[in-house]
């Protein structure tokens, strides 16, 4: 018995289409980062891409459970001294990107900083709103919330 190895034009990309509301993040997140990543295929292979391309509609409608959407930290450094900057969760989603919340979650999931994760990442989509620009490609709906109660948080 051979090990299987994927090639990289021999992979075949599909569309995905999760909606976000109220779902949550952690979660949400996980799951995104699994098809990104490819995980979830039976050819997967860690050196190549075999991935979904994965579209994240309504990521402004997203829940936290507990009280991590207040107390929770996102801290980054502007790289001069004394330049650590933090905010939480709750700017975040009702400043000017409210995506990045999502965005922000699934890249922390993902592998550390490397060509291949740039290339898995890149092939993300968040959208605040109900709309996205990616009909053509005929995109899966996945019913994230219906794959398990915990997945979804419907007061807040």
């Amino acid at each position: 018995m051979k090990t299987f190895s994927a090639k990289p034009a021999e992979v075949t990309k599909n569309w995905i289409v999760v909606d976000a509301e109220d779902a949550v993040v952690g979660r949400l997140a996980a799951f995104v980062a699994t098809r990104l990543r490819g995980k979830h295929r039976p050819d997967y292979t860690p050196h190549v891409d075999v991935g979904d391309h994965v579209v994240v509609i309504n990521a402004d409608k997203v829940r936290f459970t507990g009280v991590k959407m207040k107390d929770k930290r996102y801290y980054r450094h502007t790289g001069h001294p004394g330049g650590i900057k933090e905010t939480s969760p709750a700017k975040i989603l009702e400043g000017k990107h409210p995506e990045r919340v999502v965005e922000l979650a699934v890249q922390r999931m993902m592998p550390k900083d490397s060509p291949l994760s740039r290339a898995q990442f890149s092939k993300l989509r968040v959208y605040a709103g109900t709309e996205h620009p990616h009909e053509a490609q005929q995109p899966e709906t996945v019913d994230f919330k219906a794959m398990n109660r915990k997945n979804a948080r419907s007061e807040s």
